[in-house]
């Protein structure tokens, strides 16, 4: 199928993209956004996401892939990014790529990407879809973890007491900390400390998708427990678990064949009533 690699004019410099299409002779199905997860994480995904929209635009999706703000091949240092210039980014490859295929839009997000396209669905005039791969449920909670790179490698050169404390101040009196070789500046800590994976009120169905080591593959607790408040509030969505490695964090490259399996069904089949 098809791939173009362009640079997206931007308020603020270019960013980078991939558009994948369909073949031709192919019916168009849908449009799909995929925003990338955050960091490393963004690296160790890359050929997921590349086989993902291969598989979709065989299938009839238009993907688009868009670098955020300081992230890959776009212009800017990831420490000028923000939380809404990321968001802003978001909603400049939706509009780019309904401008030019007016097939029904997913937004499809990876860890805490899930995060922006949530929030960037609540911001849309018409409700779009949501894939949502290993979401990250809390922003507070994800960013704890990030800090806590920069707390270990302190902690080795000295006792460690504070460090937390002392980054999160540092944060506070607007100081961009360096973090696992990420310089984080204070705004883009504050927006994703402030995300969370709430009920997408403006979106379409939700398909939330997670990997599992085990070969008997569960939704998590904690995934569980989100979908059925969501589902007890009307919100169309459903859960899938598949089997596979935590490639956002594998010290390899590695795939997870089902889960390009299961995103392929998720987005072309229909929710049971």
């Amino acid at each position: 199928m098809p791939c173009e690699a362009f640079f997206l004019p931007s308020a603020a410099g270019q960013r980078f993209a991939l558009l994948y299409t369909p073949e031709p002779a192919t019916k168009q199905r849908g449009a799909v956004v995929y925003v990338h997860p955050f960091g490393e994480e963004l690296n160790k995904s890359r050929r997921m996401a590349a086989l993902q929209a291969r598989a979709m635009a065989s299938a009839g999706y238009s993907v688009l892939q868009i670098d955020l703000l300081g992230c890959g091949d776009s212009t800017g240092d990831f420490g000028d990014a923000t939380w809404e210039a990321w968001l802003a980014d978001v909603r400049l490859a939706c509009a780019w790529l309904q401008e030019r295929t007016p097939a029904p839009l997913w937004l499809w997000g990876l860890r805490s990407g899930c995060l922006l396209v949530n929030e960037a669905a609540q911001r849309m005039p018409t409700p779009v879809k949501l894939l949502l791969w290993q979401p990250v449920l809390s922003g507070k909670q994800f960013l704890q973890q990030f800090l806590r790179l920069k707390v270990a490698a302190e902690m080795l050169a000295s006792d460690g007491k504070g460090v937390m404390e002392r980054l999160r101040s540092q944060l506070r009196q607007g100081e961009a900390i360096e973090v696992a070789g990420y310089l984080l500046s204070p705004a883009l800590a504050h927006g994703l400390e402030q995300a969370e994976l709430l009920l997408p009120h403006r979106s379409g169905r939700v398909e939330w998708i997670e990997i599992s080591g085990r070969p008997d593959a569960s939704l998590s607790p904690a995934a569980t427990a989100r979908l059925t408040q969501w589902q007890a509030a009307g919100q169309e969505a459903r859960g899938t678990a598949v089997s596979g490695p935590a490639f956002w964090q594998t010290t390899e490259i590695s795939e997870c064949p089902a889960l390009l399996e299961a995103s392929l069904r998720a987005l072309s089949e229909t929710i049971p009533a």
